[in-house]
């Protein structure tokens, strides 16, 4: 942010100098004051248990060149000499009004995503396509919300082309204020599902809560919507370009001869009725994710690319971490999926599960969240897709172990626990050579530690002197 003078950052957040400093060189924002380096930008923000208004002398005493706070909660004489401190109303608009205007002083290409399920995978999948002929900037991680993402945005710079910009929400107007700031010029919505539908009630209020993605498109903006979902193979292009992609609908890009195969998923393509010679193939498992390459190429090809450059892209694929990671260990497989959970994304990976080689197939599941009234429902239809699919064992952690009980209904196969320990003592007990486990749940129950565990007890021959994996 080196380009960006002391008044503009003033008009921009609306703000009112408390104290002038001397420093005038600005590098990155920071909402930590243990991640303050010299001559940051540090914004207060407030949340329901804590105040960083309060913390405004240390990230002086860090080397924050500049401190923006909506109270004033430290004496002025105590201030550093170099510190500007501006004063706004409200802290977390001033964070979305700097970003949206550093944004502006940027010259890219923005792609949005957003979506019930796959943001994530989706995201990977097109800034590896993209990468093959552009500088590519991705949200790392899940920094998705209004906090998340214009700290995602200070991260750039004028050496990058493209932005592939991850968006979530839970409520209206969220993926409004998200896109004020970054105006994607293309928009990618995976499907439209039951996440956040505690909040909004109904599935066709959260398309609707999606489809402010479109909300500061013009003539030449691009939304690119999966029509295999039935909500979005209903949308009608009005203002801008539509894009639809899928395997069974009537699509602009489509699927055929499809292979899944344990690691890695290939098909053929037919871009408006016209079959491609190029074969795709994308190292990640899952007929899901057969979709989400869809979005992708739609995504090159309206970018200008090739296939052959689509093709190369999808080999530099570098997918984020705990989203169906398949672990071969010396005694069994471990497929990690604990970064979110939601009815399709299980579905998906309990499909993935079955299509890994193994003998016994276990699936370990918990808590899907924000489901609102129909959450035992939909955890007691996981637990009927499971025994549909012929999952071996199904052991449940969570709330709603009666739901996938009552939905799984076969006592012989099944087992629930209360802890994270017992399940971790179960599985000792019980893993076999070649067996294959899935592990999946919101983020939120911290399933990671449950792989932790595994791996030790894979990845080891002997523990204690004690053979670990007893058959």
């Amino acid at each position: 942010m080196e380009h960006i003078t002391l008044d503009e950052i003033i008009e921009a957040i609306g703000g009112e100098v408390v104290v002038k400093g001397e420093s005038r060189l600005y590098n990155n924002v920071s909402i930590d004051t243990r991640a303050i380096k010299e001559n940051d930008i540090f914004i207060a923000l407030k949340g329901e248990n804590f105040n960083a208004n309060e913390f405004v002398l240390e990230a002086m005493k860090n080397g924050a060149s500049i401190c923006i706070v909506d109270e004033i909660k430290f004496e002025k004489s105590k201030v550093s000499k170099k510190t500007t401190v501006i004063k706004v109303p409200d802290t977390k608009r001033a964070l979305l009004d700097l970003a949206k205007f550093y944004m502006q002083t940027l010259n890219l290409k923005v792609v949005g995503i957003t979506g019930s399920t796959g943001k994530t995978s989706t995201k990977d999948l097109v800034a590896a396509v993209l990468s093959t002929r552009f500088k590519v900037f991705k949200t790392i991680g899940n920094f998705n919300n209004e906090i998340g993402l214009p700290m995602m945005i200070f991260k750039l710079d004028k050496s990058y082309d493209v932005a592939v910009l991850e968006m979530g929400m839970s409520d209206f107007s969220e993926i409004h204020n998200l896109c004020e700031i970054s105006k994607p010029d293309i928009a990618i919505i995976t499907n439209v599902g039951m996440s956040h539908i505690e909040n909004l009630k109904t599935r066709e209020n959260i398309l609707k809560a999606k489809m402010e993605i479109t909300d500061y498109f013009n003539d030449d903006s691009v939304l690119i919507v999966n029509s295999d979902n039935d909500l979005l193979d209903s949308i009608v292009g009005s203002n801008y370009k539509l894009v639809k992609t899928g395997i069974d609908s009537m699509a602009d890009f489509k699927a055929c001869n499809l292979n899944i195969e344990e690691k890695k998923i290939s098909f053929n393509l037919m871009e408006n009725k016209k079959l491609i010679n190029n074969n795709i193939e994308v190292n990640v498992p899952g007929r899901h994710n057969i979709l989400n390459s869809l979005l992708a190429v739609a995504c090159g090809r309206e970018m200008g690319m090739t296939y052959d450059e689509i093709c190369e892209g999808f080999k530099r694929l570098e997918a984020t971490s705990m989203r169906l990671d398949i672990i071969k260990g010396e005694k069994f497989t471990v497929i990690n999926d604990c970064y979110n959970a939601s009815p399709d994304s299980m579905i998906a990976a309990i499909d993935v599960l079955c299509n890994v080689s193994g003998k016994s197939k276990i699936a370990i599941l918990g808590t899907m969240r924000e489901l609102g009234d129909g959450a035992f429902k939909a955890h007691k239809e996981i637990g009927e897709y499971a025994r549909f699919k012929n999952v071996d064992l199904l052991i449940t952690l969570g709330e709603f172990n009666d739901a996938y009980k009552e939905g799984f209904n076969d006592i012989n196969k099944y087992r629930s626990f209360e802890t994270y320990e017992n399940v971790v003592s179960y599985l000792e007990e019980i893993l076999a050579e070649n067996d294959v486990v899935l592990i999946k749940a919101s983020r939120y129950m911290k399933f990671e530690s449950i792989v932790s565990e595994l791996y030790k007890i894979n990845f080891l021959k002997n523990l204690n002197g004690r053979e670990v994996i007893k058959k």
